[in-house]
């Protein structure tokens, strides 16, 4: 069985918080400290009223929280992997890559997590013919998701290029 990442995203307080106790699943940063929350756990006295929230989101709606015009991150997010350890911090206006996979047959090779590099094949798409053509990233970078595109059978990649 393969897990899904978890997603959370910056939403206004009150989203997170009710009456001193968080309404569902939640990440508070208030200063470097990071305050994981469960469903009904209080917040702690001494977070502050400039604190940060970020609400557990479903991990399939990351789409909406990119620009996929100009590839730019809308909100403050945090990608749990599904190992529970590895996380990906993305702020607001962070660009990324946004990669399609299109073809008669689509073979994906790196999932999200994996480091590419730019000589590194992320998919790979097989012609009507037979011919098979790898893709490569133009940057080095994480692959943050994987969007089935619903209309049509192709993917987009969303990475996290590298500085």
């Amino acid at each position: 069985m393969e897990r899904m990442p978890r997603l959370y995203v910056e939403v206004p307080r009150e989203e997170c918080i009710r009456e001193g106790k968080a309404v569902e699943d939640c990440v508070v940063i208030y200063g470097n400290t990071e305050i994981w929350l469960a469903r009904g756990e209080a917040i702690p006295d001494f977070v502050g009223e400039d604190a940060e929230f970020l609400k557990k989101e479903v991990y399939d709606r990351f789409y909406l929280y990119v620009d996929r015009l100009e590839g730019k991150v809308l909100a403050d997010a945090i990608l749990v992997l599904p190992d529970g350890r590895t996380r990906i911090y993305l702020k607001k206006g962070d660009e990324l890559l946004l990669l399609p996979v299109e073809g008669f047959t689509k073979t994906l090779i790196a999932n999200v997590g994996n480091r590419v590099r730019t000589g590194d094949a992320f998919a790979a798409v097989t012609t009507r013919k037979g011919e098979v053509h790898y893709l490569k990233p133009p940057r080095t970078g994480t692959v943050v998701f994987i969007d089935e595109i619903t209309n049509r059978p192709h993917y987009v990649y969303y990475l996290l290029p590298e500085e």
